[in-house]
């Protein structure tokens, strides 16, 4: 399709910094279901993500079997489990605080993963930089995660996960590699926060320190 594009105007700039600013990390949901047509309107819109070649690597697995979810569940608590033996003192009892994931309560358990074997593209820049198959299916993540809430629906990225028992457990293919297992449904609570930050977690720098000019 070719033409004028859309006018996106100062209004619509302003609405998307909202929806940047209000795009939170969600662990704490609702029960209450989400449409599976607009999970898959969601997906849809996830693969209209940039990827190198046109590879379009991002596979997309909606985690419903009870058994299987149970099994993530198990292996999430294992690993947060090992990562807080990391911690000392006070920020130890700080992480145990913390509520990481909120996969017992998300009606929607996806996993996004990266089809490292595919033939699509050609390879094409691929080359000297091969994650760029991992960053490409990163990008459809964020689209997914904009376009959630931009339907008032949250997302939450758990990476507190052992990524091979999670291919293991979820039965995919072995060319595919874990990017991230999201809990989706609707917020509990809303905020512009994040809910580490609101809990002292650790509080986020300003962009121009992350800018080096040469």
């Amino acid at each position: 399709m070719t033409g004028s594009p859309p006018d996106f105007d100062t209004a619509f700039r302003d609405r998307l910094r909202d929806l940047m600013v209000w795009r939170r990390d969600v662990r704490h949901f609702r029960p209450d279901p989400v449409d599976p047509a607009l999970i898959g309107h969601l997906l849809e819109l996830a693969a209209l993500a940039p990827s190198v070649g046109n590879s379009q690597p991002w596979r997309f697995v909606l985690v419903e079997d009870p058994a299987r979810r149970a099994r993530v569940i198990a292996n999430f608590e294992r690993e947060n489990a090992e990562a807080l033996r990391d911690y000392r003192g006070e920020q130890a009892r700080l992480y145990a605080s913390l509520k990481l994931a909120g996969l017992r309560e998300a009606p929607v358990h996806l996993a996004v993963f990266c089809d490292e074997a595919t033939g699509q593209g050609h390879g094409l820049g691929r080359r000297t930089m091969p994650e760029m198959l991992d960053y490409s299916s990163v990008m459809a993540v964020y689209g997914f995660w904009l376009a959630a809430r931009a339907h008032g629906v949250g997302a939450g990225w758990v990476s507190i996960l052992d990524p091979i028992a999670v291919c293991r457990d979820l039965d995919v293919p072995a060319e595919w590699r874990l990017i991230a297992y999201l809990c989706v449904g609707y917020p509990a609570e809303q905020t512009d926060e994040p809910e580490l930050e609101r809990r002292g977690w650790e509080h986020r720098r300003p962009a121009g320190e992350f800018v080096l000019r040469r």
